[in-house]
């Protein structure tokens, strides 16, 4: 009877779809584990670079270039003058607890070597409108020397058309550079301090630094699910197997059950003896006579 379940044209299916699953579950399992290695890695890079002295930001990139990875969140400074007729802001970023939609606010930095370094300078809150360009405290005066995060170009997002002046989708040093005509250095600058120190009221909201302890998967560094996802498309591709054998088992109750209302149903033949074994004996050939002399 398992045979006859087992080659039936639901029980193939069945089968072929459940063991195709399988290695499917398994890969995904291995994708989100490699997923969670990567961001272990990232999160020790990440630990190691905040934890380094700062030095200048011009030492580890530079126009046209890119920010290592094992350099991102490295403290760097910059010292120069801000080009406040180039001041932009950027969309939909949210404030540090993460629940106002607002706008980075960034600011040139032209150095004393003559490069452009952009320096993300905090959030500010939205204007009236979404189209209004947001108010920002005004622009720091005089040289200054700037200490903040390294961070590489924002690609994520794309520019659209039809924004205000001096708004834009991202952080990019290739953007700005087209706008400015003159080369930026790569990156930007999270600020976190700046020296001589501006009055608290015409400074941005400061952007918060990475939590490389972080158990939720955001835009900064942290730990993430992937390994808890790992374990649970493994748990799946366990389930699997054993879910075929109880809908098995199930198939083949049923089925001698339905066997056995069958036979009672056909009752039992004369004298007792069931229909079909009274059809075998009825059919049975009777004996010849023997031909041998009384």
């Amino acid at each position: 009877m398992l045979f006859r379940i087992l080659f039936t044209r639901r029980w193939v299916i069945l089968t072929l779809v459940f063991f195709a699953i399988i290695p499917a579950m398994v890969l995904l399992g291995r994708w989100q584990y490699h997923r969670y290695e990567a961001t272990n890695r990232q999160n020790t890079a990440t630990a190691a670079a905040m934890q380094s002295a700062p030095v200048a930001m011009d030492t580890l990139s530079h126009p046209g270039g890119s920010v290592p990875a094992s350099e991102t969140y490295r403290p760097v400074t910059a010292t120069g003058h801000y080009d406040a007729a180039h001041e932009f802001v950027v969309r939909q970023r949210t404030d540090a607890s993460g629940d106002t939609v607002g706008y980075y606010l960034v600011t040139p930095l032209v150095t004393d070597q003559g490069d452009v370094v952009l320096v993300n300078r905090g959030w500010v809150a939205s204007g009236a409108g979404a189209a209004d360009y947001p108010a920002t405290p005004p622009v720091p005066a005089g040289e200054l020397t700037v200490t903040g995060r390294l961070r590489p170009d924002e690609t994520f997002r794309r520019e659209i058309g039809g924004l205000p002046d001096r708004m834009f989708q991202r952080i990019n040093s290739t953007d700005q550079a087209s706008r400015l005509n003159h080369p930026v250095v790569a990156g930007y600058l999270e600020l976190v301090s700046t020296n001589p120190n501006p009055p608290a009221a015409d400074e941005a909201e400061l952007v918060p630094g990475p939590n490389v302890t972080a158990t939720s998967d955001d835009a900064v560094v942290g730990k993430g699910v992937h390994l808890p996802y790992a374990i649970q498309w493994w748990l799946f591709a366990l389930m699997i197997p054993a879910g075929w054998v109880v809908l098995l088992r199930r198939d083949l109750r049923d089925a001698r059950e339905q066997e056995a209302a069958a036979a009672a149903a056909a009752g039992p033949g004369p004298e007792g003896v069931s229909e079909v074994e009274a059809e075998a004996v009825s059919e049975e050939p009777a004996p010849e006579p023997d031909p041998s002399p009384r």
